[in-house]
């Protein structure tokens, strides 16, 4: 009953996922937003909402292992298998303002993630820290943003009205769905012997970054690699400022020294990308392919490090 119900917990999440993005980029497009900037915030936003459903649930359970693992466990498979296999369909665009501040600034967020779970926890006033900085990229990102607003067509268009319901009915399924997945994960590793943590960066990790996957392979498939990219990269930094900073406002997240290793990697990784990208201004198959084989390493390294 424990996998059924979790696979119906992951199944809302990333319908729920699917539904809110369509619904906030309806809203998006009716202002004109560009679609990469909506691949970068409303489509990051909404991918990262399982994320951020299940790092909640988790932490007012008791649950720190899973909420934190989560969280970096999804940032590692967002940037080498989003990424990475994506890319094996068809090169990546990388945009100058992707290369010159936002990829920089989740290796400045993986590296500042490192060194604030030293001291074996994230307390509230490093989450509103988060949380101040994730204003200040938005800032920035909006300011950016305008004078380059267009209707370049590239979101489904709905009334208002089920623009709305479809945002609303989105999150219910989101967080109805994140309390499924944490439960039932949470049994299952009880039953194997397994730490939350591991469940945290493997089991649910891939479950809560397939709407970031899904969403990256369509964008491709319709010629908008600009979006793959952004929204893989700027799923990262919600999940680090946004889903950390509320999380840890709400209680403090324990960070067991054994993280510390997943949190170095995650900035390495953020810094491999950040040079594929910035090298040739895309992110080529054999790029890809070779952060499909370091996705691979790592997550043999945590199922023998867990054994």
């Amino acid at each position: 009953m424990e996998y059924f119900l979790l696979s119906v917990g992951l199944f809302l999440l990333i319908k729920g996922a699917d539904v809110f993005v369509d619904g906030a980029s309806a809203v998006a497009g009716k202002f004109g937003v560009p679609s990469f900037m909506i691949g970068l915030t409303v489509v990051s936003l909404g991918t990262s909402a399982p994320e951020a459903a299940i790092s909640i649930s988790a932490s007012i359970s008791g649950s720190g292992s899973i909420s934190l693992g989560n969280v970096i466990g999804s940032n590692i498979f967002n940037l080498l298998m989003v990424i990475g296999v994506t890319s094996l369909f068809t090169p990546l665009g990388a945009k100058e303002d992707l290369i010159r501040r936002d990829m920089p600034v989740n290796i400045i967020a993986s590296g500042a993630l490192a060194i604030v779970i030293l001291d074996g926890v994230i307390g509230r006033i490093e989450a509103i820290f988060l949380l101040a900085a994730l204003g200040a990229y938005l800032f920035f990102v909006i300011k950016g943003a305008i004078g380059s607003r267009s209707d370049d067509g590239g979101q489904k268009q709905y009334p208002w009205v089920l623009s709305i319901l479809m945002i609303l009915g989105g999150l219910a399924s989101i967080m109805f769905g994140g309390d499924l997945v944490v439960d039932n994960a949470r049994i299952i590793a009880a039953n194997f012997g397994m730490s939350e943590l591991l469940i945290g960066l493997t089991v649910v990790a891939f479950g809560t970054s397939l709407p970031e996957l899904v969403t990256s392979i369509v964008a491709v498939r319709k010629g908008e690699t600009g979006i793959a990219v952004g929204n893989a990269v700027g799923s990262c930094l919600f999940n680090i400022l946004f889903i950390l900073g509320i999380t840890g406002v709400i209680k403090p997240l324990p960070a067991g020294s054994e993280l510390i290793a997943d949190t170095v990697f995650l900035a390495i990784a953020s810094v491999i990308v950040y040079i594929f990208a910035a090298r040739k201004r895309s992110i080529g198959r054999l790029d890809g392919a070779l952060c499909v084989i370091l996705y691979a390493i790592y997550t043999a390294f945590i199922i023998m490090r867990a054994l």
